[in-house]
């Protein structure tokens, strides 16, 4: 992996910083059970990063919908912007524990005119408390399951409109991508 990382390295002081600190990077992909409690699921999330950290990681991956679970009605009124108080919380762990945050999939309100639909956010926040990418799930899952449950993403989440560029991270290059995303291979083909 760092073969590939030296040439990005040279153009990025923070990535050559830390390929010197070490020959390898740890990082943490933390899963948990979201509910509807916002601040229980950020204490989790918290006590999961800071636990990466003392292990020496220097980028921490929380899931898709690792701030909350709700149904859609819930969900539209859960939901914050990137500059509200919520990211503001995640901002500040990354900082104070000197680690990137890879956000898999933030609840991230919708525009004013867009009372009862949200965005489903991937965000990369670096080790200083910065957003530097940000990917709105432009895939929305729509499907019927087993005829039994049917699902239709759209009735409660804005489709993004665009695709994100890999990012340059400690631990190599990330994409920014939610779970129904995946198959879709023109996204994915960089």
């Amino acid at each position: 992996m760092f073969r590939s990382l030296k040439a990005v390295a040279s153009h990025s002081p923070a990535l050559s910083a830390a390929m010197r600190r070490s020959s390898s990077v740890l990082v943490a992909v933390c899963q948990l059970t979201s509910t509807d409690d916002t601040e229980a699921n950020l204490y989790v999330c918290k006590e999961l990063i800071e636990r990466a950290k003392t292990r020496r990681a220097e980028m921490v991956f929380l899931p898709e919908s690792f701030d909350y679970i709700a149904c859609s009605e819930v969900s539209a009124k859960l939901a914050e912007p990137l500059d509200g108080p919520r990211m503001t919380s995640y901002r500040q762990l990354a900082k104070d524990n000197d680690i990137w945050l890879s956000l898999g999939g933030f609840h991230e309100k919708g525009p004013h005119d867009e009372s009862r639909r949200i965005y489903i956010s991937h965000v990369i926040v670096n080790n200083l408390g910065t957003i530097v990418a940000t990917y709105r799930k432009s895939h929305l899952f729509e499907g019927n399951i087993k005829n039994k449950f049917n699902v239709k993403e759209s009735d409660w989440v804005i489709p993004g409109k665009e695709v994100v560029e890999p990012v340059h991270t400690p631990a190599g290059k990330v994409g920014l991508e939610i779970v129904s995303t995946l198959h879709c291979w023109w996204l994915v083909k960089h």
